[in-house]
């Protein structure tokens, strides 16, 4: 089985090397690896290709998003005859047999679309991050086993609702049945939205406990910036409209944002959220406008 990794630089010189050589020693065998960078200027392209010669690294034209930019090695990895994807943040290690351990999982069953290894706090080797996502019945959407020491509470591959953005493989045949990113989300809510396509196509989504990865990028007191709560709040709403959520969860999710909207406007004690009540405003103005893609500010 052949994977291809795609991984996005930008500006991540030293993390994306360490991602790199957790990669050189994987005990998968049949694997390639593309570097995607954005127009970086630390030196990442020039120490990539000297440390990592055998990686091919491809320049981006212009900023489309963790969706859009992702969306141009996917596209590569399908051309270059990949039959599993694998999407991967530069900020993650992984264990030597994490891959294997993934694609192991995945042949089991051929309705086995999407995979995705547990993810762990990078400063905390053992809390989890992420044991693969859920949705709750109002589409609200959390990482299962978040912050949780790993005790060994999730001990075999299982079927979630989606997978954590920053490691996800996905089948070749889900990618040529449903197609790739949804580059309107631009950053934020599109692995959910993805995983929750290939779901209603049929394909299982599974997380396998074994296959170990820690990620740098958020942390157990991660405070998000305003741009997320931007993103999330428009994307949130896109994916409702896209997979027609019914009117129940549309009811709670207006009314959840609205309570949020006016405790950031009105109570004292969330003076300091201005700037997020700002950024969710116009999150819910973007999307009544039906504008994607970059925040525009």
């Amino acid at each position: 089985m052949k994977v291809i990794t795609i991984i996005l630089n930008t500006n991540r010189r030293q993390d994306t090397l360490a991602c790199l050589a957790s990669l050189s020693e994987s005990s998968y065998p049949d694997q390639q690896i593309i570097v995607l960078d954005n127009a970086s200027t630390d030196g990442s392209v020039e120490a990539i290709r000297h440390q990592f010669p055998e990686v091919q690294v491809v320049a981006l034209r212009e900023n489309k998003g963790y969706a859009g930019n992702n969306n141009v090695g996917i596209q590569l990895a399908m051309e270059q005859g990949a039959e599993w994807v694998f999407v991967l943040n530069e900020d993650t290690v992984l264990h030597p047999d994490c891959l294997s351990l993934m694609v192991q999982a995945a042949v089991q069953d051929p309705q086995i679309g999407v995979v995705g290894p547990m993810v762990y706090h990078y400063n905390e080797p053992k809390a989890i991050q992420s044991a693969g996502g859920r949705l709750d019945r109002f589409w609200q959407s959390t990482h299962i086993g978040e912050n949780e020491t790993d005790n060994g509470q999730f001990s075999s591959p299982r079927q979630v609702d989606w997978i954590s953005g920053c490691a996800i493989l996905v089948k070749r045949e889900v990618i040529a049945q449903l197609g790739a990113l949804d580059e309107r989300f631009f950053y934020y809510w599109e692995e959910t939205e993805w995983c929750l396509r290939a779901r209603r196509a049929g394909w299982r989504v599974l997380h396998v406990p074994q296959a170990l990865l820690w990620h740098k990028g958020v942390q157990r007191d991660y405070a998000p910036s305003p741009n997320v709560t931007y993103y999330q709040t428009r994307n949130r709403l896109l994916a409702l409209q896209k997979h027609h959520a019914p009117p129940l969860v549309w009811v709670y999710t207006w009314f959840q944002l609205a309570r949020t909207f006016s405790s950031w406007s009105i109570k004292p004690r969330w003076r300091h959220m201005r700037a997020h009540r700002d950024a969710l405003w116009q999150g819910l103005q973007d999307y009544r406008r039906q504008r994607w893609g970059i925040r525009q500010t």
